[in-house]
């Protein structure tokens, strides 16, 4: 059996994390959290059956900083949906690409990063898509939301149906389809 990840909620519903199942079991007894959703498959203890938690709601509230969106390999990943952008292919083995190159002057920037596939990184080369007669497939822009999860948990949360409704919506992330 695979390791059940549960969504936690802070006290005031907003996403805080995704731990294991056995953390959230710990919380739950130490009587820090509450469950709000139950998985269906129960969890096999030395003493028998356990309900097993999908989703858990701290009992106080958790003060930690304002999120910030970073910068990173699996950010962009995320972003573009492991698709890459000049080809259209998702696989899990991609790279990132510098739409203008570095030795241009091209900065590493949200609006210079995108997915790309091991083929089409070796086909642009060092060069700008035009150079390279490539076509993105859509501009790269930073992203507006700044989730309460990374991006990457955020967009892989989105795929599992009991963690949806407590997720915030971000219009613009509908448009991708999401991980799965």
């Amino acid at each position: 059996m695979a390791i059940q990840e549960v969504l936690v909620l802070n006290s005031n519903y907003e996403p805080l994390n995704v731990c294991h199942a056995r953390r959230a079991m710990a919380l739950l007894m130490l009587g820090k959290a509450d469950v709000l959703v139950q998985r269906d498959e129960p969890i096999l203890t030395t003493h028998g059956q356990v309900d097993s938690p999908a989703v858990l709601r701290m009992k106080y509230l958790v003060r930690r900083p304002h999120p910030q969106l970073k910068l990173s390999r699996h950010a962009v990943l995320a972003r573009d949906n492991h698709t890459c952008q000049y080809c259209g292919v998702r696989a899990k083995e991609m790279t990132i690409d510098h739409v203008v190159p570095r030795w241009v002057g091209g900065p590493h920037t949200w609006d210079n990063l995108v997915a790309c596939c091991r083929r089409c990184n070796l086909k642009k080369a060092d060069k700008t898509p035009q150079q390279a007669n490539m076509k993105l497939a859509r501009k790269p822009k930073r992203p507006s939301f700044v989730p309460y999860l990374s991006l990457p948990t955020y967009v892989k949360a989105q795929g599992r149906d009991e963690w949806r409704d407590f997720l915030p919506y971000f219009p613009e992330l509908q448009s991708m389809p999401l991980a799965s």
